[in-house]
């Protein structure tokens, strides 16, 4: 099936209230093709979130709890997602294999398992304060491909990195597994101080081969949101023309 510019944004409802989250919900329906549910606004709302988009939008749902626990564990909770119908949920891959095996297992093919592979405020000097091989914090990216081949053999749909791991992935387990990129930036919306370390523009994204990008600040902060996400779909939809 064709995608469209919108179907590869993924919005980030990051917000303290369902009447907030509500209001973007409804502004940028049509505009974006997932809302990602994240722990602050899931915590406080709970399952009635999903509700809530299902009745205003008719984009997809992404839980982005990524969940870290034992495997026995993280396995119950994947059954009670899956119950919810959402459309994608993370779970951190720096746990086990078997942790992510039952994670599938739990989501019993009714929601896709995204496996997170290093979240991108993390750093060379993160890895190496948290006593990573001089390997893996010399080189980030060997340690992203590493954890996507664990999710990959564990039966996961894809991960989640950034845009500089994206055509490796791709290359190494194929079209059909999932990038989803977090930390992007356009362009005309950049800072000179931003927290995230590793940043991609929506057209570099896309021409490397990310399925969804994760776009924030750039669009909620704007003043008019919905003409945002129109312009960063005009960025992808140039980008998806290149040969």
């Amino acid at each position: 099936m064709h995608k469209h510019g919108k179907d590869y944004i993924v919005f980030p409802l990051d917000f303290s209230s369902l009447k907030e989250a509500k209001a973007y919900v409804k502004l940028l329906d049509g505009w974006v093709g997932m809302f990602k549910i994240g722990l602050e606004l899931f915590i406080d709302q709970g399952p009635s979130v999903v509700r809530m988009i299902r009745k205003h939008s008719g984009a997809k749902i992404f839980l982005d709890l990524k969940l870290h626990d034992i495997s026995a564990t993280v396995h119950r909770a994947m059954a009670r997602v899956a119950d919810l119908g959402v459309d994608l949920v993370t779970v951190h891959c720096s746990s086990s294999a078997a942790m992510l095996e039952r994670a599938v297992e739990g989501a019993k093919g009714d929601t896709r398992v995204l496996g997170v592979t290093l979240l991108t405020d993390n750093d060379r000097e993160t890895l190496e304060a948290a006593g990573f091989k001089d390997r893996f914090v010399q080189d980030p990216r060997l340690l992203v491909l590493h954890r996507a081949r664990m999710a990959y053999e564990a039966g996961c749909s894809g991960v989640v990195c950034s845009g500089r791991e994206v055509q490796q992935i791709k290359q190494q387990f194929g079209r059909d597994f999932l990038a989803v990129t977090p930390g992007i930036r356009p362009a005309w919306s950049l800072v000179e101080q931003d927290d995230q370390k590793r940043i991609t523009t929506p057209g570099q994204a896309v021409a490397l081969g990310s399925d969804l990008i994760v776009i924030g600040r750039p669009i909620r902060d704007a003043q008019d949101p919905a003409g945002a996400a129109q312009t960063v779909i005009q960025e992808i939809e140039v980008a998806l023309r290149q040969p």
